[in-house]
């Protein structure tokens, strides 16, 4: 009778390539970045995603030791201030958020695409969730639905996001006819 490893039978994936090792550099211009798209004067409108939550999201994931809940919420703060609203309420979304990507970075990493996107959306509408409550709660009206969309286009961009913020980490592949595999 033949066994199988439950590893084998688990990874449905296919083989995957090594990445090499992040730049930390790159790490902080991609989140500098992010935060500067987040400054251009379209971030009011219904459907444009949150970018810095986009990309705090995806390092969290991919380099939880590099990346954690205190750079999280030292963004959020920056956001407050540009912002100018309640000190505190991008810094707790976003520190949220990044508890939450760290707390599951395993799990969602283990599935395709398709799958951290399902995972995704949550986490982003969790940190929407938590900017909006903290708006009502301080008075503010309420802002309408539009909060979604903006969810939902950042899920719809997290493959586009997985292949930029990963492009400078793939080995060019090598060929060698003495090696077998």
């Amino acid at each position: 009778m033949k066994r199988f490893s439950t590893f084998a039978l688990m990874d449905t994936r296919g083989p995957t390539k090594l990445l090499l090792p992040v730049s930390p550099l790159f790490i902080a211009l991609s989140l500098a970045s992010a935060f500067l798209l987040n400054l251009l004067p379209w971030g009011s409108w219904i459907g444009i995603p949150d970018w810095l939550a986009l990309v705090l999201v995806f390092w969290s994931l991919h380099q939880p030791r590099k990346v954690g809940i205190g750079s999280a919420f030292f963004l959020g703060l920056c956001m407050d201030v540009h912002e100018a609203t309640l000190l505190g309420e991008h810094a707790l979304a976003y520190s949220l958020l990044s508890y939450a990507a760290i707390a599951l970075h395993r799990r969602v990493l283990w599935f395709g695409l398709a799958g951290q996107m399902l995972h995704i959306f949550p986490m982003l509408l969790t940190a929407q969730l938590t900017v909006v409550v903290v708006r009502i709660i301080n008075g503010a009206a309420f802002p309408g639905f539009g909060f979604l969309l903006d969810c939902l286009s950042a899920t719809l961009l997290w493959p586009l996001a997985t292949w930029l913020l990963l492009a400078p980490q793939r080995r060019p592949p090598v060929r060698d006819a003495t090696r077998p595999l």
